[in-house]
């Protein structure tokens, strides 16, 4: 830690010298505008995601069901396979240009580890406290609610995290078919060989990565701590 914050302060004394950080807060007010709107769509699309993702995850580790799962795995595999580009370029054709289509992209690039790690974490949940459960007299639906899913819930939330840390980092892309988002500075400042203004939108970028990671490892922390004990009433 002591080094990191060595480092950092090193990195930016180096760049207050070069009068980076003037030019940087020249984009201040861009940033702040720009931050909104890439949190709004992380946020949007990443709802979504999870509406869809969990769901899914606990029909596909349903016994009648699990048959299907890899064949189900593969579909929602598409967003991951399939190059972001071109999952963007598909949902502009679809829907246009602007914000719609890139949530449509980012929800679908984003969704796979939500059901994967449902689906991973409550088939993995013992056997014993099934049986408990069946025998205290509980129904399929209250043993999911109440035993499956408090046991599941860590592995169902690193899944969460890693779809939000994907999704943040994806909605520069969205730029390129009209959606709002840190996108903006990054790719204008490809275009115009302007390296401030493309660290001006690639640092904030990177900074929602972090606080976000940190934010849903807090939320982690207290969602599993506040589990369900399966053997109280």
């Amino acid at each position: 830690m002591f080094a990191l914050l060595v480092t950092a302060f090193v990195t930016g004394s180096t760049l207050q010298a070069n009068g980076f950080i003037d030019d940087f807060m020249y984009y201040w007010e861009d940033i702040v505008y720009l931050a909104g709107e890439h949190i709004k769509l992380t946020i949007i699309s990443g709802l979504i995601a999870v509406c869809i993702g969990i769901p899914a995850g606990i029909l596909l580790s349903r016994p009648f069901m699990r048959r299907f799962s890899e064949f189900a795995m593969q579909v929602f595999n598409i967003g991951t396979t399939v190059p972001t580009l071109a999952v963007l370029a598909l949902s502009m054709t679809l829907l246009g240009i602007g914000n719609t289509p890139a949530i449509f992209a980012l929800a679908i690039a984003t969704i796979l580890p939500i059901v994967r790690n449902t689906y991973t974490g409550l088939i993995s949940v013992p056997e014993y406290l099934k049986e408990a459960a069946t025998g205290m007299g509980l129904t399929p639906f209250q043993q999911l609610l109440r035993v499956e899913l408090p046991n599941a819930m860590f592995v169902i939330m690193a899944g969460i995290r890693t779809a939000f840390a994907i999704n943040i980092g994806t909605v520069p892309l969205a730029f390129l078919i009209g959606g709002t988002g840190l996108g903006e500075l990054i790719f204008t400042g490809i275009d115009l060989d302007e390296l401030s203004m493309m660290l001006a939108g690639a640092i904030p970028t990177a900074g929602l990565a972090v606080l976000a990671d940190m934010m849903l490892g807090m939320l982690t922390f207290v969602v599993v701590r506040k589990g369900v004990n399966p053997l109280r009433n």
